[in-house]
């Protein structure tokens, strides 16, 4: 019954969405860009990742001057039979409404290393990789979000969150693996702002 009403709760919406960030939010190329969601996927990962306030984490990229975010995502498909995979999304469409409550930009303070891994980020989304619901960072073959993030820091020079694991025993999730957390508390990245619904 609870789980019912859990998965209920978090899928009541009007139907209509917008973003939630604020329009003079000025966007850098390697910027770490953090959401909360209300869905069921988020709660489960706050539920794990008890000491963070995000459930899901991307990086800005400049792709032919417009900036975008590269995330890995299970369940937000582009068109129907899309697989889960490192996306590209508009920062409007990564801070809808539809899945983000509270939002955060932090920055690299070195925009060199922000820069290069940026273009790793890009090179992930084109060759399309498949997102990985093992949550398995050994094997970059297949990523979720925080060990995208990881991984485009790593190849760009810095490692972002050391080499700790969090042991996961949840029913979507039985995995040692990085939480948004690691990464938003990392000394390589400052707040640049921070927003709500």
């Amino acid at each position: 019954m609870l789980f019912a009403c859990i998965l209920l709760t978090g899928c009541i919406t009007d139907g209509t969405f917008r973003s939630i960030l604020p329009k003079d939010a000025e966007l850098k190329a390697g910027d770490v860009v953090f959401r909360r969601g209300g869905g069921l996927t988020s709660r489960a990962v706050l539920m794990a990742d008890v000491q963070g306030q995000y459930s899901h984490i991307g990086i800005v990229v400049d792709s032919a001057g417009q900036k975008m975010i590269v995330h890995a995502v299970p369940g937000e498909p582009d068109f129907e039979g899309d697989e889960d995979r490192v996306k590209m999304d508009t920062p409007e469409q990564f801070f809808s409404s539809q899945f983000t409550l509270i939002g955060e930009v932090c920055r690299p303070h070195d925009s060199l290393v922000a820069f290069r891994a940026a273009e790793v980020a890009k090179r992930q989304y084109y060759k399309r990789v498949r997102f990985d619901h093992d949550y398995d960072d050994s094997d970059s073959s297949r990523m979720y979000c925080t060990e995208l993030v990881s991984y485009v820091f790593h190849q760009a020079g810095i490692d972002i969150v050391g080499s700790e694991r969090h042991h996961v025993d949840l029913p979507i999730i039985k995995a040692d693996c990085i939480f948004p957390s690691d990464i938003h508390s990392s000394k390589y990245i400052k707040t640049i702002i921070m927003f709500h619904k």
